[in-house]
């Protein structure tokens, strides 16, 4: 695949991993009401940074990249949100929580670092 000068670093596969992990993670979560709708949230957007990076790497033009990388970021923060959520309700306060969460929250700080240097 063509990158027209799009930097990529993996972060297609990153982002890609990142959606599988927060598919298997909802999977484990406690089988309560709370649980289940706040694995909603974060398994919508979860899955969305990774099938977001895959679209702003087939942009048209820098402008459409740009715009979805920053569609990118919201999804990305929204996670970070969602499993911050689960931790300080104390659903889980695992290591691989944490983990996820400090994915989240190095995906936002990437995407935003890209975004700045096409604008």
């Amino acid at each position: 695949m063509v990158n027209h000068g799009y930097p990529d670093n993996n972060l297609q596969s990153r982002t890609k991993l990142f959606s599988v992990a927060i598919v298997k993670y909802v999977q484990s979560l406690p089988q309560t009401y709370i649980a289940r709708e706040i694995g909603r949230q974060l398994l919508r957007s979860g899955m969305s940074v990774g099938s977001n990076t895959r679209a702003a790497y087939r942009a048209r033009s820098k402008k459409e990249f740009v715009a979805k990388l920053g569609v990118v970021i919201e999804e990305a923060d929204e996670s970070a949100f969602w499993l911050e959520l689960i931790i300080e309700s104390e659903i889980s306060n695992d290591k691989e929580t944490n983990q996820l969460h400090k994915e989240a929250n190095e995906l936002v700080s990437i995407f935003i670092s890209i975004v700045k240097k096409f604008r």
